[in-house]
């Protein structure tokens, strides 16, 4: 996705509705090719038009907070020196054996240690939080991005905000105009980061991406916006502000995105249960 993307944009034909080829409990599968061939590969049947433009809007309302990644800074993937990042080993993964941090800043895990594991944790938590359904709402918006942004660019991100999140946005997503959630619906905003890796670091800075998936949509009975899934890469530019890393700018890219699988899909009312039942985590390493 592009942050040139308008999440404001909507209107047209209602029969065109981008997201009625999953409308109610109706199933969208991707069918993996036949034969020996590489399933990612050229052989692989091309998804449906209507379902790329599921997916493409599924990753604006779900990294609508991206927006406050106004301040995108392009990044080679090199250290400093030209020398190229190091790798992920195959323990790269492993528990650090180090316990997860026990401060709290507006709800948000704070106080990571300034190693390479701390930025890793904190680049994976942020992403969490400003994939979150706090972020629709002017009561909890400023508190996430004060908690996870470093304060020389607080300010200026609030006010592009606040410009974004516009009654017709909302309604282009399937909120009210004040960004509440319609009567008997749950609305889902969630970032699950799938794995993370050090781009660049020193001792006061660290460029972080981190692999996430997410869901994003309307559960309910009679939900026209059902939730979705998304797969998508956030780079963080952390900075160590305060004693503990802040985020100073980021973008974001689609994908790596898996084939999809041939998993029934839930019922809207057995996805609204499960978004209140289950919550979300602490990322340490």
């Amino acid at each position: 996705m592009s942050f040139d993307d308008d999440p404001g944009r909507g209107g047209g034909d209602p029969a065109d509705d981008r997201f009625s080829t999953l409308g109610g409990t109706r199933q969208t599968r991707t069918r993996l090719p036949e034969g020996t061939g590489d399933p990612y590969g050229s052989t692989r049947r091309p998804q449906r038009g209507s379902r790329s433009l599921v997916m493409v809007v599924g990753v604006v309302v779900l990294l609508v907070a991206a927006i406050a990644f106004a301040n995108r800074g392009g990044d080679s993937g090199s250290s400093p020196d030209g020398q190229s990042p190091k790798k992920p080993d195959a323990q790269s993964t492993a528990a650090s054996g180090t316990k997860p941090v026990g401060g709290k800043q507006g709800g948000i895990a704070s106080g990571f240690a300034q190693t390479e594991q701390g930025a890793q944790s904190a680049a994976a938590n942020y992403a969490v939080a400003l994939g979150s359904e706090g972020m629709f709402k002017s009561s909890t918006r400023a508190d996430i991005v004060r908690a996870t942004h470093d304060p020389a660019v607080v300010d200026g991100l609030l006010g592009r905000l606040d410009q974004a999140y516009t009654p017709s946005f909302f309604k282009n997503v399937g909120l009210n105009d004040d960004g509440s959630t319609p009567s008997g619906l749950t609305f889902v905003s969630r970032t699950v980061p799938v794995g993370t890796k050090v781009t660049q670091q020193d001792g006061a800075s660290a460029t972080v991406e981190a692999w996430c998936t997410g869901l994003v949509g309307l559960a309910g009975p009679g939900s026209t916006k059902p939730v979705t899934q998304t797969w998508f890469t956030i780079t963080e530019k952390l900075k160590w502000v305060g004693g503990d890393w802040k985020i100073t700018s980021s973008s974001q890219t689609q994908g790596p995105t898996p084939v999809s699988g041939d998993d029934r899909a839930s019922t809207a009312d057995e996805i609204a249960k499960a978004v209140q039942g289950y919550g979300g985590f602490t990322y340490a390493r």
